[in-house]
């Protein structure tokens, strides 16, 4: 079984989507997504989100992402978070805030 501790170890921040590209090498329709993390500073990610969230749609959108669980390369792209997201009716819908927060800001639970 897991321990709170576990959850605690998790660092989610607020970042905002400063570039999306299309990411052909994947084997499935991902995006390659940069996100400002204010001091932080950018991370790489991607995302599996080309079916409700168009390139221009994304920039400047904000989201809540694990930023401490290392890197994971996908066809060659080194992703070094984790956007967080739901799925909804079999699409994956972006976790946001509702309103605008600082770059960088921590998740608190």
């Amino acid at each position: 079984m897991k321990e709170i501790q576990d959850f605690n170890d998790i660092d989610m921040r607020v970042g905002t989507i400063v570039g999306v590209k299309d990411f052909p090498e994947a084997r499935k329709d991902f995006y390659k997504i940069t996100i400002d993390f204010g001091k932080l500073g950018f991370y790489n990610s991607s995302a599996q989100i080309t079916v409700n969230y168009s390139k221009e749609e994304l920039v400047g959108k904000q989201i809540i992402s694990v930023i401490n669980l290392g890197y994971k390369k996908i066809a060659g792209f080194k992703s070094k978070c984790l956007i967080l997201g739901v799925n909804y009716d079999g699409h994956i819908i972006l976790v946001r805030p509702k309103k605008i927060i600082s770059n960088g800001t921590s998740i608190l639970w």
